[in-house]
């Protein structure tokens, strides 16, 4: 208490013996204002993937790291191919194998349909030669899906980015036997995020089916863009809350999934009184503003606030009345002196 006194006394006595110019001066005011109800969200990216291994191997690269960005189509990670490249070899020898037993059977076939015009050879000699060359033409198709599928296997050794985005996980490191479906990266796409908020089941009403929001991020005194909000048509068996989907802007700077914000969902309209939140002035546990006199003199005054609105203004509780002026610069009005 002995504290906050002493600043006080310290702070009026800049205010009255220091002199500049006369500071800028902003009034007090009742304003009609939106009616909020705020609670804690959490931020979440709209596209959120995990990419997985579809080949087992050894991890031959890592290109990126968690932070990095990458392009869509960007390699990210390498799997040695060696297997692959075997498969693939074998694949293409399979595929001529079949060719050359194709190219044979249809010679037969040809053969025995000219020797069947010469009775040399009954129908059933001819329709075996069918047979065979119907064999062939399977067994040549078969194996030209095979030798895809190896090629296919073999392009999964290159591990690629579906979109482009940021890295936030790795979970191999280079020289790791990785097996099918095993985590590699895990990345989002920083351009599109969403705010996740856990409305309680008695507030649905007062915000609506089609909920008006604003999204605050008190740590950094900001305020982010709304672009749309939506709420889900279910809720938790255990809270009776439901989520609500508070969607941002395009490419919000300064703005990760995991950061916590404040969602205000506004539910009406009241009086408040307000003043510039640059007037306000906090040394230690003191909560100040300089209230300009008719004579342009300012006195130091502490006041109790409310929120802050997204207009730049902040709730004043106790302290101050409507009509009154306060400095919008508290410092420089601070050095101001009386002559």
């Amino acid at each position: 208490m002995k504290r906050r006194i002493a600043s006080l006394i310290g702070l009026s006595f800049m205010a009255s013996v220091y002199a500049v110019e006369p500071a800028a001066t902003a009034a007090v005011q009742l304003r009609e204002v939106e009616q909020t109800y705020s609670i804690d969200g959490v931020v979440e990216a709209t596209r959120q993937a995990t990419v997985s291994a579809q080949i087992s191997g050894r991890v031959k690269a890592v290109m990126f790291d968690v932070g990095d960005r990458v392009s869509k189509g960007q390699v990210i990670l390498r799997i040695d191919e060696s297997e692959a490249n075997q498969a693939v070899a074998g694949s293409k020898a399979q595929v001529a194998q079949a060719q050359a037993a194709l190219a044979n059977a249809k010679l037969n076939y040809e053969r025995s349909q000219q020797m069947l015009e010469q009775k040399f050879i009954s129908q059933a000699a001819l329709d075996k030669a069918r047979a065979d060359y119907d064999m062939a033409v399977a067994q040549a198709k078969a194996s030209a899906a095979g030798a895809q599928q190896s090629a296919l296997a073999h392009s999964y050794t290159s591990v690629v980015a579906p979109y482009a985005g940021v890295v936030s996980a790795r979970m191999v490191e280079m020289g790791e036997m990785v097996s099918v479906g095993k985590p590699l990266m895990t990345g989002f796409d920083p351009s599109e995020l969403r705010i996740i908020a856990n409305v309680p089941q008695y507030k649905l009403a007062e915000i609506g089916a089609k909920p008006m929001a604003k999204v605050e991020v008190p740590e950094l005194h900001r305020w982010l863009k709304v672009a749309s909000v939506s709420v889900q048509p279910s809720a938790d068996v255990r809270t009776h809350s439901t989520q609500v989907r508070v969607n941002l802007s395009i490419n919000e700077k300064g703005v990760y999934p995991g950061m916590f914000v404040r969602t205000h969902f506004v539910v009406g309209k009241e009086q408040k009184l307000l003043i510039p939140v640059t007037a306000v002035l906090r040394r230690s546990e003191v909560v100040a503003v300089y209230v300009v006199d008719d004579k342009g003199l300012p006195r130091l005054r502490q006041v109790r606030l409310g929120e802050a609105t997204d207009k730049g203004d902040v709730e004043v509780l106790a302290g101050l009345t409507a009509g009154e002026r306060v400095a919008t610069d508290p410092i420089k009005a601070g050095m101001a002196v009386s002559k």
